[in-house]
């Protein structure tokens, strides 16, 4: 009489499975959160996209001034030129969003108004036809806090005007970034959006993003973050 017997796995067998699959998890998963982060960063700059399509329209009807000093600009896009406030939220922002995107005093935003003129003054107000170079000059982009270790950001729907902004390594609220770490949104934090008052957004690098002397490299820089300086 011939008897069937089964063999299970010996534990040396399990370990060597647990391994392999251990290998191939370790290999797939920073895929993974680099098609995330990607996914977050393509979110984030039509995020911007949309603001910057909100303030042409904003710009439209109101003779090219760049919204009104005496309310956030956050408001004044809301909701006659943009949907809903989720569009002012960053996907870099881990902050519980508003219900229904409905704004309430407490709702995120995470993008901030260029925060400096040749006077030291928001861009609120700003006659945007005297802008010497669009393509170079900085409108909105991310308001982060001051943290070298994570992207955070505090700015919130209820702030009094301009609103939430933004000035090289300086956001309100926020505070000034300090030390010498990358403080972008994605790329290790080399990277960030931004949006100019050309109307089109670019990836920068960090470092650049924060500069604003002309230098070889790049003659542009120090048009990015007042409108009137001419070129060098």
């Amino acid at each position: 009489m011939q008897r069937n017997l089964s063999r299970g796995f010996t534990l040396i067998e399990l370990f060597v499975v647990i391994v392999i699959i251990l290998i191939l998890a370790s290999i797939a998963y920073p895929t993974y959160t680099t098609v995330q982060e990607r996914a977050r960063a393509t979110q984030d700059m039509s995020n911007l996209r949309q603001i910057g399509l909100a303030t042409q329209m904003y710009l439209n009807d109101n003779d090219s001034v760049l919204f009104s000093s005496s309310a956030s600009w956050m408001s004044q896009l809301i909701p006659k030129y943009l949907p809903a406030w989720a569009v002012l939220q960053s996907p870099f922002d881990k902050r519980s969003a508003s219900e229904k995107g409905i704004a309430s005093p407490v709702s995120p935003v995470s993008y901030g108004l260029n925060g400096n003129t040749k006077s030291g003054a928001s861009i609120a107000g700003l006659l945007m036809d005297k802008v010497t170079n669009p393509s170079a000059f900085i409108v909105f982009a991310p308001a982060q806090t001051n943290d070298a270790t994570t992207v955070a950001f505090s700015g919130t729907a209820g702030q009094a005007a301009p609103g939430v902004t933004v000035y090289k390594k300086v956001s309100t609220p926020g505070g000034s970034y300090s030390g010498t770490a990358s403080h972008g949104t994605h790329s290790s934090r080399k990277r960030i959006n931004a949006l100019f008052a050309d109307q089109h957004s670019e990836n920068m690098v960090w470092t650049v993003f924060i500069n604003d002397i002309a230098s070889t490299s790049d003659t542009s820089a120090n048009l990015r973050w007042d409108p009137y300086i001419p070129y060098p």
